[in-house]
């Protein structure tokens, strides 16, 4: 079938490092590990970083010069016209809470853990490490349990280069995902449970667009309008999925916020060729809202039944 080409935008790369974690006292957190551990860590990184932590109201004063600023409030570049309607842009970060619902760690036992950081993103992974040790310090969950960072691990770090190449031993004509974490997909103002593969491909091309842009420094130019088109011709063969209730406390807003979304499977049959690269991408760096959570992560499984390995 003859199709638009999808080629992912040049510049971008993301790389994953591996957290573990040493309980040095009992650690109580909730079976949806994300929402704490990014809580933990963005009040840490705030107070490290900040020479006024609190005093900056809203928005961070210091902008992208600040490591705060840039990794929680990255402004965008003087004169830029995209997402000029938007508040925030995305955060170029995303953590990964282990895939099971497990509350609690008696002391010796590890919390394992990834991180996903985007383009400019990466050079801050010392700053990461240093605010998750004190973290360790000051504990974290209910009861405020105190750990040690056993171990720090990068993983890999993948260009396009990297995705197109992998990609391509994907399947052509089918394909299984499966969403591990909670998955907010919305779609005319609607969450979406059982996602047309052009709904998907839709919140896909956001997410990556927006992160080229702001955080690997390249406007993406391709055919968003054809590429949909191709997307909606291309069939939702099965779901089974369910709908997972999370919940988190919002210390900006002072309520209880929904994380919620869902997870499963679901199979694509048709074209799919020309989306293999933006899959495979949306498996590292996520998709939908909330990501930063960990929300989103989904798998993806070769037409052998292997699953492909990040």
């Amino acid at each position: 079938m003859n199709g638009i080409e999808l080629r992912l935008p040049a510049s971008f790369s993301a790389a994953r490092h591996r957290l573990t974690l040493e309980a040095l006292e009992p650690l109580h957190l909730p079976p949806f590990k994300g929402s704490a551990l990014r809580g933990g860590f963005g009040i840490t990184f705030k107070r490290l970083v900040c020479a006024n932590a609190w005093p900056c109201g809203e928005r961070c004063e210091g902008g992208n010069a600040c490591p705060y600023g840039y990794i929680f409030e990255t402004k965008p570049p003087e004169g830029s016209d995209a997402l000029k309607k938007n508040e925030h842009v995305p955060h170029p970060f995303v953590i990964e809470p282990p895939a099971d619902s497990r509350a609690e760690y008696a002391p010796g036992e590890q919390l394992i853990f990834d991180v996903v950081l985007v383009g400019k993103a990466q050079e801050y992974m010392d700053y990461f490490a240093v605010t998750f040790k004190e973290l360790g310090r000051a504990g974290l969950g209910r009861g405020r349990g105190k750990f040690r960072v056993a171990k720090i691990k990068a993983l890999d770090t993948l260009t396009t280069s990297d995705l197109e190449a992998r990609a391509a031993e994907l399947p052509t004509g089918q394909i299984r995902l499966r969403f591990l974490t909670p998955t907010r997909l919305v779609h005319d103002k609607e969450m979406v449970q059982d996602p047309p593969f052009h709904v998907l491909v839709r919140r896909l091309l956001d997410r990556v667009s927006s992160l080229s842009y702001f955080h690997c420094g390249e406007r993406w130019e391709t055919d968003f309008k054809g590429l949909i088109a191709q997307a909606e011709q291309v069939e939702l063969a099965e779901a089974r999925t369910r709908w997972v209730q999370v919940e988190r406390f919002s210390g900006r807003q002072q309520e209880r916020v929904s994380l919620g979304g869902f997870v499963g499977e679901v199979a694509y049959k048709g074209d799919i060729a020309p989306f293999r690269a933006l899959l495979l991408l949306g498996s590292l760096a996520h998709v939908g809202k909330a990501t930063v959570f960990g929300n989103g992560k989904y798998e993806i499984e070769r037409g052998d039944g292997d699953r492909e390995e990040r």
